[in-house]
């Protein structure tokens, strides 16, 4: 996870402050800004590595998911470049820190705790997916307050669902060999996991 956030961080850094960069994802004209065809696939791209990285589960090695998960991480990195255009690099340092904090206090509990968050984490599921949906209607609308409200709402999810994968992982982690094949698997899934946690959280803060 750490490694997938470093290249994250790297790429988007990089590409967020090189003009010559940003050129191969936009073009600029009279008319404003427009993506190009690699835009597309950056932005595109992460979407299927992830449905990919479950389905390629049974089919693939654990070296060949290890290495589409390092493809997404620059990949999406890439994509995320875009947040050094709109937001000041102080609110991007700023949010970083505290998603990392509340990731990590988060992360800590999950592992911790002797409650069983099974329940909890299908009620942020369902969550989650009301999020989506809600995101994609406000795509339409518009409605500045409709998405401070879901950027609000992301906020939890994403924080609880912190605890709820790391009690999770921590649970599959008691049950199977780390060094075999199909425990170096679940290392990269559970790694998966944790990232899109960290990622959404910091993203649905930096919208505030």
């Amino acid at each position: 996870m750490s490694l997938g956030l470093l290249i994250t961080g790297v790429l988007a850094y990089l590409f967020g402050n090189s003009e010559n960069l940003m050129s191969l994802l936009y073009s600029y004209n009279e008319g404003g800004r427009s993506m190009t065809a690699l835009g597309w696939i950056v932005m595109l791209a992460p979407l299927g590595l992830v449905f990919g990285l479950g389905a390629a589960y049974r089919k693939f090695s654990s070296n060949a998911m290890i290495l589409l998960f390092v493809v997404f991480s620059a990949l999406l990195g890439m994509s995320l470049s875009s947040i050094f255009i709109v937001y000041t690099a102080s609110s991007i340092s700023l949010t970083f820190f505290i998603a990392a904090g509340m990731f990590g206090t988060m992360a800590v509990a999950g592992y911790t705790t002797s409650v069983d968050l099974t329940k909890i984490g299908s009620l942020l599921y369902m969550g989650l997916i009301g999020i989506i949906i809600a995101s994609i209607a406000n795509w339409f609308i518009g409605s500045s307050g409709l998405d401070y409200i879901i950027s609000f709402i992301g906020v939890l999810i994403f924080t609880g669902l912190t605890a709820y994968d790391m009690q999770k992982i921590k649970q599959i982690g008691m049950q199977i060999d780390h060094a075999s094949e199909d425990g170096r698997k679940m290392a990269v899934m559970g790694a998966l996991s944790l990232y899109l946690d960290f990622i959404n959280l910091f993203l649905f803060l930096l919208r505030f």
